[in-house]
């Protein structure tokens, strides 16, 4: 699994997000987006080893694509605005958060396997 800054690829090699953040530390996966004015469409927050989030403390809304050990999309939470609680999704292992409607935008669902790449 990538460490720091990686890309998320569809099969094919199409750069959808080119600049992903690797939650690895236990500071990182604490604070995750929360203070962050905005989140630019072009860049992603990778939680591994997550099943449930929550965007308390975060200033906008996001979206949260959760996938299994194989980055398999098992589902979907879009636009969940600050102070909230989505769904938790068990069967998940890690989930990516994205600027709010850009899993819709990337068209990305679930069944979809992407792939994480250093670069």
């Amino acid at each position: 699994m990538p460490q720091g800054i990686c890309r998320l690829v569809r099969p094919g090699g199409t750069v959808l997000i080119p600049k992903v953040e690797v939650a690895e530390t236990l500071l990182s996966r604490t604070v995750g987006l929360i203070g962050r004015s905005n989140l630019l469409p072009d860049e992603a927050l990778w939680i591994p080893r997550c099943r449930a989030v929550h965007t308390c403390g975060m200033r906008v809304p996001m979206d949260a694509v959760f996938m299994d050990r194989r980055l398999r999309v098992v589902a979907v939470r879009e636009s969940v605005a600050p102070f909230r609680f989505p769904r938790p999704c068990w069967r998940a292992w890690g989930v990516l958060e994205l600027r709010a409607n850009r899993a819709k935008e990337l068209a990305i669902q679930v069944g979809d396997t992407l792939t994480l790449e250093e670069g």
